[in-house]
């Protein structure tokens, strides 16, 4: 197992920035990809960002939001600028194992118009 646990959600106005975390424990040889993910109430789960080498982004956040990992501390990061409502969200963090996935609870994010 891997738990994943996700930090620094908020609430914050439409254009300000949050930068969300996520750590990895447990058995972590083998991580090799990251991903996350975000669904907003009543929507299905969509994938937001990933990252391997590189980083990689939906449309919706590409240019908005960057993914970063820290392998010293097993730790992913989003940072997310000029937020809008509509990426209020429930953020949940995804990490990937030798084919296996696993996930944190998820962390908050509430953007005000």
């Amino acid at each position: 197992q891997v738990p994943l646990v996700e930090s620094g959600g908020g609430l914050v106005q439409a254009g300000g920035s949050l930068t969300l975390s996520c750590a990895a424990s447990g058995s972590i040889a083998g991580l090799n990809a990251w991903n996350w993910y975000r669904q907003a109430p009543g929507k299905q789960r969509d994938w937001v960002a990933g990252i391997t080498t590189r980083g990689r982004y939906a449309d919706s956040v590409k240019g908005r939001f960057t993914v970063s990992r820290d392998n010293a501390k097993n730790t992913v990061y989003l940072q997310m600028n000029s937020l809008k409502p509509e990426d209020t969200a429930v953020y949940y963090c995804n990490a990937v194992k030798w084919g296996m996935e696993f996930w944190g609870k998820g962390t908050l994010v509430t953007v005000s118009s």
